[in-house]
């Protein structure tokens, strides 16, 4: 058996020596009020930290522990290099936000929570199934604060003016929209789209819809294998031989495809969050957290925002999100006072705070319980119905997925072929 880190002994020591009720639906040792016995924590993220510090000031007032807590905001395009840097020099943060997409790649960087003080049970009853990919075979490498999940946001004006009453609940609603909404000029150019749907580059989230789509077929995108080894998983069939990747894919490229009816979008718009802002498209697939980037770029737009589309015909609703959660860096100093911070963050006050302050759903179950208003209730129910799976490189399967869409828009390969290279480039960075 692999021996622990001093660090991760020391955390099991600590867990098993205190035991705490009420903080979390699991015990983990989150210290006294004593503000000395945790010492300083910095916490780095690439959250807006304004928000964050103005939910960390009060508090402080009421639980000393906070007095010391800093919150650094970090520049989403460098987070991971400036972070890997920091820690290979033995300088960076006790705690970090860390990404759901990122676990596979950043699990070095972590110290987990040994299973002997937070088993998966007890996991998976305090937090959403969103979050279950932070548990590993060591134990937790996070403690779960946000679920930011997809959804359809829309234009009031051009449904009305179109005739349409509501926005789609199944995809395939979509087919008969886009007669009706997507407008072209005398040379036939889109001067106003259905959706945002069928290319990559030029559509803000192009690989986390076609996940959605991937997971709502019945598919994966990744596997854990017999050995515990993390697999590609994008060819996995269904008994007819039909994949899910492959008829998510054929549906999502049509939107850019002219000789089909949902033809709405092509590589020559402009990006699809400014279209929609602009009032230039129907529907935009986006994050809750876009909500507010989107009323600020445009304070007159008549939006709405409903769930994501489901796929007709299928028992389980799903939807897919971003998780963030607090890890613990292996090379802190202060590991124990760490988690102390980030256990108590996890507190259902605290994390209803920090959801209500940046407009994004709690992780906890107990906090979705309590009652919402407005988006922030349908933003919750999205977040529960989301799942998320293991990506093993961001970056690098952000590439895959849009070299897999557009060898298809471009008529290079097929759904299936294009599948095919995409799990075996995937394989690669795993070095299968």
């Amino acid at each position: 058996m692999r021996k622990l880190s001093f660090f991760h002994t020391t955390l099991l020591i600590a867990f098993g020596s205190v035991a705490i009720a009420g903080v979390l639906v699991f015990a983990l040792a989150v210290g006294n009020d004593d503000a000395n016995t945790v010492g300083p924590i910095t916490i780095w993220g690439t959250l807006d930290g304004i928000q964050f510090t103005s939910v960390i000031q009060p508090i402080a007032e009421v639980n000393p522990i906070f007095k010391q807590v800093t919150y650094e905001e970090k520049d989403p395009t460098t987070f991971e290099s400036e972070l890997t840097t920091a820690l290979a020099n033995g300088v960076g943060p006790d705690l970090f936000l860390l990404r759901q997409d990122y676990i596979f790649k950043d699990a070095g960087k972590v110290i987990p929570v040994p299973p002997q003080s937070l088993s998966v049970n007890k996991f998976q009853e305090a937090f959403l199934d969103a979050a279950n990919p932070y548990y590993s075979s060591n134990g937790a490498l996070g403690i779960p604060l946000f679920v930011d999940p997809l959804v359809l946001y829309w234009n009031r004006d051009l449904l009305s003016s179109a005739g349409i009453v509501k926005p789609p609940v199944f995809w395939d609603e979509l087919t008969g929209m886009t007669a009706l909404l997507t407008q072209k000029n005398e040379a036939g150019s889109i001067i106003k789209s259905t959706i945002a749907f069928g290319e990559a580059k030029n559509i803000e989230n192009a690989k986390e819809i076609l996940s959605l789509l991937i997971l709502q077929a019945g598919g994966t995108i990744t596997a854990i294998d017999v050995s515990g080894n993390l697999v590609p998983a994008l060819t996995s069939s269904f008994d007819s031989g039909l994949g899910a990747a492959d008829n998510a894919l054929r549906f999502y490229t049509k939107f850019a495809d002219p000789s089909e009816e949902e033809y709405s979008w092509n590589r020559s718009l402009p990006e699809s969050r400014k279209a929609f802002a602009s009032g230039d498209a129907a529907f935009y697939v986006g994050f809750a957290s876009e909500a507010a980037i989107i009323a600020e770029m445009n304070p007159n737009l008549n939006l709405a925002v409903a769930p994501v589309p489901q796929l007709r015909g299928s028992t389980i609703k799903i939807n897919t999100a971003r998780v963030y959660a607090l890890a613990i860096t292996r090379t802190g100093q202060n590991p124990n006072g760490a988690l102390t911070v980030a256990s108590n963050l996890a507190t259902v006050d605290n994390s209803k705070a920090l959801s209500d302050r940046f407009g994004i759903p709690s992780a906890l179950r107990d906090v979705l319980v309590l009652p919402a208003e407005g988006s922030a209730e349908l933003f919750n129910k999205q977040a529960i119905l989301a799942r998320s799976w293991r990506d093993p490189d961001p970056e690098r399967t952000a590439l895959i997925f849009r070299d897999m869409i557009e060898r298809v828009t471009a008529g290079s390969a097929n759904a299936t072929d294009a599948v095919q290279r995409a799990n075996a480039e995937m394989g690669q960075i795993l070095g299968l």
